[in-house]
């Protein structure tokens, strides 16, 4: 079976590839959807994106069944697009579920035969978010930890253009 895991992932995070890990052993295939969002404002473009998630699966040794896609539109219109019968969410806290919860109902009314799997995150990664990365580095913080060196040194990079 296909699932995919779609998010803007600006910059990924060892939260998400952690995730993403776990759901390659779960699944024969995993896309993981960069989701086109007009609404939000990103660092990098989707093809930086696209190169820093290859980049991390490659620098965590992840699973040889995990894709990288660009999306726009609804996640459940390109989950069916793409063939996947699972929608992969991450869940790090109470206030996650209750927005996570009701974009599953909504795709259940949309697409029935789409299945939402919600991974609570693992403890170290409870807090972490590509937006507290992002404020981490703009201050000048370690944000060693937080994800690979390759995309680290990216977000420095890109941090020092601002």
């Amino acid at each position: 079976m296909k699932a995919c895991y779609p998010g803007t992932f600006d910059p990924i995070t060892y939260g998400h590839l952690d995730i993403i890990e776990r759901a390659s052993r779960m699944f024969d295939e995993v896309a993981v959807l960069i989701m086109v969002n007009p609404r939000k404002q990103c660092l990098f473009t989707e093809e930086e994106r696209v190169q820093m998630i290859y980049q991390g699966l490659q620098e965590m040794n992840c699973g040889k069944n995990i894709t990288v896609l660009v999306g726009n539109g609804l996640t459940v219109d390109y989950a069916k697009k793409i063939n996947a019968g699972v929608i992969i969410r991450g869940i790090r806290a109470v206030s996650d579920y209750e927005y996570e919860l009701q974009q599953a109902t909504a795709n259940m009314l949309l697409d029935e035969d789409i299945e939402t799997l919600f991974f609570v995150a693992r403890p170290q990664y409870s807090f972490l978010s590509s937006s507290v990365v992002k404020e981490i580095a703009l201050n000048g913080g370690d944000i060693s930890k937080l994800l690979p060196k390759g995309i680290k040194e990216s977000v420095e990079a890109k941090m020092k253009q601002q």
